[in-house]
Parts: structure tokens; sequence; C-alpha cells
């Protein structure tokens, strides 16, 4: 487990690519206690929580927890831990915010999720940041691997296209139990399919002072932009 962290470093380098990947940054065994708790609460196929036409249209077959909305404050650790603090000030300056914890569950053989932005990027100043902890390897069997593109933080809007196509510059994570992975909310990305029984991650999402704390509400794929407050597509995106 990396005890500490060059801050200033790794600031730099997720500014410059739009993500950054930290190995080894949690415990094996706060790890092992999160992965019991995620499988006790989903089960191994456990049912849909978004509606048809977004399942379809976004090709997102991801079902959303939220544990510390439900009192389970053994998911704090993470949270409250020094070195993730520091790290993110080190990204978001002074007066960034928490706004929630969701783990992710993808059952087997689902689609993962398509190229997506989690946020609007007209104003690059306004973005949420993904805090993403891997309790279990993600390996070649299991699928569910993170595609990005580097740098698409700063390209604005994710292009329209098909949802999910590869991108010549585009960079495939492999997180392994304990991974810590920060993604700008503006950075491209998507998951591939989930080949294995199951893929889970768990993301501590986050936003610099003054965000609204609406701000991953309205999602943009390559084909649309989606409401989740509201399940409704709010704008179809197609080519010219």
């Amino acid at each position: 487990m990396n005890e500490s962290l060059n801050t200033a470093e790794l600031a730099e380098s997720f500014w410059e690519r739009g993500y950054l990947v930290v190995e080894d940054m949690f415990a094996h065994d706060l790890m092992d206690q999160y992965q019991a708790m995620i499988l006790e609460h989903f089960g191994e196929s456990p049912a849909f929580f978004h509606n048809e036409e977004f399942l379809t249209k976004s090709a997102t077959e991801v079902i959303p927890w939220f544990p510390q909305q439900e009192g389970f404050k053994e998911f704090d650790a993470v949270e409250n831990d020094p070195r993730l603090q520091a790290l993110t000030e080190a990204i978001l300056g002074d007066g960034w915010y928490s706004l929630y914890c969701m783990t992710m569950f993808s059952r087997r053989g689902t689609k993962g999720q398509a190229w997506h932005q989690d946020c609007a990027p007209e104003d690059p100043a306004v973005f949420n940041m993904n805090r993403l902890i891997y309790t279990e390897d993600i390996t070649p069997e299991i699928g569910g691997q993170t595609i990005v593109v580097p740098g698409s933080h700063r390209r604005g809007l994710l292009s329209i296209g098909p949802v999910d196509e590869d991108f010549a510059d585009q960079v495939v994570l492999t997180p392994s139990k304990g991974t810590l992975v920060i993604l700008h909310g503006h950075t491209w990305h998507r998951v591939r399919p989930v080949t294995g029984r199951y893929r889970v991650s768990t993301n501590y999402r986050c936003s610099p002072s003054g965000t609204p704390e609406n701000i991953t509400d309205i999602c943009v794929y390559r084909n649309m932009r989606y409401r989740f407050e509201t399940n409704e597509v709010v704008e179809e995106r197609v080519a010219e």
C-alpha cells in the first residue's frame, strides 16, 4: 500500500491527461471488507435500476448503489483517507467538496458503459471529478476495462458517432484490487462489456468549490444528453 504520495506531481499528471492511476492505494483487507458488503447488497444478478430507453440508447448497463446514504459508515474509511484528501485538494484546490459515494455493479454479459462525459463540458471550469476504487481485480477474463482518451477533458464536447467505437489515441486501464483511478468529468471514457461473473467499482465523486451540486445530473453520450433526475433524454445528438 502506498503510504505517501507526491501530490503535486500526481496533480500535474492529472491535469495533463485528464485521468490518474495510483496503484496499491488501499489495503486489500479494506477492499475485501467492501467487496463482501457490496456482494451482500447486490447478489450476482440484481435487477436493472434505469429504464429501458436509457439502457438501450446509452448502451450502459450499470446498477448503482449509494451505501453511505443508507448508513454504511464503513465506506467513510476511503472518503476520509488523509492521502486521498490531500491528493484531491492538490488537484481541485481549497473548498472542494464531496458529492456522493456510488458503487456500480455490472452483471455477466452486460454491455458495460458507452462513451460518455459525466457532465456537460461547455464551461471548462465547471466539472465533477470521479475517484474510483476497485475492490477486486479487473482482469481480461472478467472484462469491464475502463477506456479513456488522454487529454480529452480539454477537447470540449464528446464527438457524435458509434457509442462503442475505438479511438486511435485511447488508453485501456485494467485496475487491480486497491487501485485508485481519478477521472475528470469531461474526460471521454467508457467501460468494456463484462464477460466474467460481474464487475464492480466504487466512485467517490467530488467537485471544485462553487460547482453546482447537480453537476452530474445531465450526462453526455455520443447519441444523446440524458437527465437522471427525470429519467429522460433531453437532447438527441445526430450527425448533420
